[in-house]
């Protein structure tokens, strides 16, 4: 009865609210007026007896209220979320949590296009020893940093299966450069940034010898290593600079994700690993399987890179040469003092900083807690020269003499994040929940509770991995906002068959003490999404269109073979056939393209709209041609007439009422035909 009563009090209120600004409305429909004018503006339907008939609580409608936005109204905050095995990267808005944009990266995507007469060139760039790549495993966006704040202009991801990082431009949201490691087969710890977007880090994980050069097992201890990679970024491009990049060789541990230091730790690079047992596996020949092997010791390593002295070493030259790529050899990296060790919590998934700098957040997936460590702890033990060394001679800071705080959360911690209330949350795999937590030093005025103590709880749905919060990755986190990424869902969404959708939960963490509130699930049914982050939407600036008609998305700059309107023709020498044409508002010009087979094709196309949102596509059947021209873009693609016939080129995005007439014939005469056409 209370249930009831407390439901109609609360509709009862947005009821009266809805009225105030609404036009008064007779009590019964009034008749239709000539003019075809319908009587509205009163409420459709009891929204009280909709509610009761729902078995919706207070708390369902307030989570209702909390993510429900108008038509026309936009999320205040956005997420770029890895797409995993799709290979691509996902684009949600919050709170709605709409699905608002997949931006094609390694894969092709017929949408937009990527990779079927366009993109190829980029797609190219991520070709693994010539072999062409079609397919990734995409893990841990990161966006470009001004500050330590997000400023919106790029984001990276990167490919744990190939060791690839791409960049994505956010004023098209399109990927401009796809980088393929020389060093490693495979990373994990991609694609974390430093303080002004300086450097991409990329992390490895499972030891090989490096080069993708061939090592027995047997040999692991001295022929297997891990690295980091270290990639320049040039702001004023939009491209990772290859030349002034380098990698650090790293003991045959199995390095993870990595963090950047900030303000007060800015120029030092923080890494977890895993296997610090050396495990091989091998449960067929009779040896202990990875999961037991890998996870036999009581600690794993955290690694500590002076990135300064990395770069001064880089620069000087002190490197060694891996395909051609500079690599820091682990004794130089030990001699130059820019690696350090020391003990983390059993089978860590990340180092998270936290906003101020000073403490670096771990937690072990064996372990119920976190470890909070003190960056002036750790300088202090490195000044002092106070440390062990590891079986290669990397010294060893002991875990006492840098530890500020240890936090019992639950079981499976995986990842955490922070607000501006001075609190972490940490995802707990085994509990399927999220713990919150108090962060101490200057963070323990912000909340009434001590400092480094569990606070709550919050159950989710269901073996949760990472965890998001409002630019908690950032030296000024919002709050307001966090999202569980769910690995399972099992029960949340519609049976679709065996292959179940990830699930993202918004929580609403905009309070203080044990109140966390539920809001909203969301179904990923894509890929496995690892790891997302959420940036204001006000500090995205993207083009409604491109500047200029005759955009060239690759080169961010007006294409040298742009075709303006009146400039449509077809240029034949010898057998190289070149098309000039353009798209608008419905039809495509020119409309009849006739060559000859053999021939060897060269078409430009320029959507010259500029009108918001006047995206035409166009495909040519069986030629394996699909493209998306937004508005202004040029399009120059390629292929060999080699199937003669009658194609009917057409425009794939309803763009108009007469989309179905924006339409051509390219004619492929056979060869050896009689008929001569007219060129």
């Amino acid at each position: 009865m209370k249930k009831n009563i407390l439901i109609l009090v609360v509709l009862t209120l947005l009821i009266v609210a809805s009225c105030s600004l609404a036009p008064q409305q007779p009590s019964a429909p009034a008749p239709a007026s000539g003019g075809g004018e319908a009587a509205g503006g009163s409420l459709s339907g009891d929204a009280a007896a909709i509610a009761q008939e729902r078995s919706l609580s207070p708390d369902d409608i307030t989570a209702a209220l909390k993510t429900y936005l108008p038509t026309g109204v936009h999320d205040d905050y956005v997420i770029f979320a890895s797409g995993g095995h799709s290979g691509q990267m996902l684009v949600i808005g919050v709170p709605s949590m709409r699905l608002l944009k997949l931006i094609a990266v390694f894969t092709p995507e017929p949408w937009q296009g990527w990779g079927y007469g366009a993109g190829n060139e980029v797609l190219d760039q991520g070709n693994v020893n010539g072999r062409e790549v079609r397919w990734a495993d995409t893990h841990h966006p990161a966006l470009s940093e001004t500050e330590v704040d997000y400023d919106g202009q790029f984001v990276f991801i990167n490919d744990k299966a190939n060791a690839r990082v791409a960049v994505v431009d956010l004023r098209d949201f399109e990927t401009k450069q796809i980088v393929k490691n020389p060093v490693a087969i495979m990373d994990h710890g991609g694609t974390m940034v430093t303080p002004n977007t300086e450097y991409i880090i990329e992390g490895g994980q499972y030891a090989a010898p490096l080069g993708w050069e061939y090592a027995p097992l047997s040999d692991y201890n001295d022929s297997y290593r891990g690295h980091v990679t270290f990639w320049k970024f040039d702001r004023d491009k939009g491209r990772i600079d290859q030349d002034n990049s380098f990698s650090i060789e790293l003991p045959p541990y199995w390095q993870d994700l990595c963090d950047s230091g900030k303000l007060v730790s800015e120029g030092w690079i923080f890494c977890n690993s895993f296997n610090a047992e050396r495990a091989t596996g091998g449960v067929e020949k009779g040896e202990p399987p990875f999961e037991a092997g890998a996870s036999q010791g009581d600690t794993d390593y955290m690694h500590i890179f002076d990135l300064n002295k990395a770069v001064a070493t880089f620069k000087a030259g002190k490197t060694m040469d891996i395909n051609d790529f500079p690599v820091i050899s682990l004794q130089t990296a030990i001699d130059e003092g820019i690696l350090y060790l020391t003990p983390e919590p059993k089978s860590p998934h990340g180092v998270d900083v936290t906003p101020d700098g000073n403490f670096l957040v771990v937690s072990g997936k064996l372990d119920p807690h976190v470890t909070v460590y003190s960056f002036d702890k750790i300088m202090s033990t490195i000044k002092a020269g106070q440390w062990d060394t590891d079986d290669y001679g990397v010294p060893v800071l002991a875990l006492d003499d840098v530890k500020e705080a240890s936090v019992e959360v639950g079981l499976g911690p995986l990842h955490s994040q922070f607000d501006n209330q001075g609190y972490a949350y940490t995802s707990l795999f085994l509990d399927s929940a999220v713990a919150r937590w108090t962060l101490g030093g200057d963070f323990a005025d912000k909340h009434p509770e001590e400092p480094w103590q569990l606070v709550s709880k919050i159950s989710v749905h269901y073996n949760i991995g990472h965890l998001l919060t409002a630019e908690g990755d950032t030296v000024s986190p919002d709050g307001k906002y966090m999202v569980a990424m769910n690995k399972w869902a099992i029960d949340r969404f519609a049976n679709v068959g065996p292959l179940l959708p990830q699930n993202f939960q918004l929580i609403d963490i905009d309070n203080t003490g044990e109140n966390m509130q539920l809001l909203y699930d969301m179904p990923i049914g894509i890929g496995e999404p690892h790891y997302a982050q959420m940036i204001k939407y006000d500090k995205l600036s993207p083009w409604e269109v491109y500047p200029e008609i005759g955009w060239d998305p690759q080169e961010q700059a007006v294409s040298p073979n742009v075709v303006q309107q009146g400039e449509e023709k077809v240029v034949r020498n010898g057998n190289e056939v070149e098309v000039f044409m353009t798209a608008v508002r419905s039809h495509f010009s020119p409309e009849h393209v006739e060559i000859k087979e053999g021939d060897h094709v060269t078409w430009h196309i320029t959507n010259v709209e500029r009108a918001y949102d006047a995206t035409h596509g166009f495909s040519i059947p069986a030629y394996n041609i699909n493209l998306s021209l937004e508005p202004g873009e040029h399009i120059t693609f390629e292929f060999d007439a080699d199937q003669p016939g009658v194609f009917s080129y057409y425009c794939t995005e309803f763009c108009s009422a007469l989309h179905l007439e924006m339409t051509g014939y390219l004619v492929i005469e056979p060869d050896g035909s009689s008929a001569m056409l007219d060129q």
